[in-house]
């Protein structure tokens, strides 16, 4: 399994952030850019490769609570399975419980679970 590097970061008081440098994805936090503690304390980090929407739960069927722009990484917990999805010639039903909601794994970067290990099940 390939790895990517993303950068490190912690909370240094009052809201700000230190970047600690690089580390492996396989238990990576999210990007400094996120600003919250509850996305910093996610033990995955994903990235899509083009802009999808968040959804409340693990299908199209679900509320959209938002979008993650490409090349934008968030914090991640735990994938499920879901809502089969076909596009851009991939077919998968894994979803992706992010800090704000689930994403089809079919849009991320990595594997068939979005980087995330397979025994990261929710």
């Amino acid at each position: 399994m390939p790895t990517r590097t993303i950068a490190r970061a912690a909370l240094v008081g009052a809201g700000t952030l230190a970047l600690l440098g690089p580390i492996a994805a396989t238990s990576a936090v999210a990007a400094p850019d996120q600003g919250s503690a509850a996305a910093l304390a996610a033990p995955y980090a994903v990235e899509p490769y083009e802009t999808v929407n968040v959804r409340s739960g693990p299908a199209t069927w679900y509320d959209k609570v938002g979008s993650v722009a490409a090349g934008q990484p968030r914090g991640a917990y735990c994938w499920k399975h879901g809502e089969t999805i076909r596009d851009n010639g991939y077919v998968n039903d894994v979803w992706v419980q992010l800090v704000e909601g689930y994403v089809s794994a079919v849009y991320l970067k990595g594997d068939q679970y979005g980087g995330l290990p397979a025994s990261a099940t929710c």
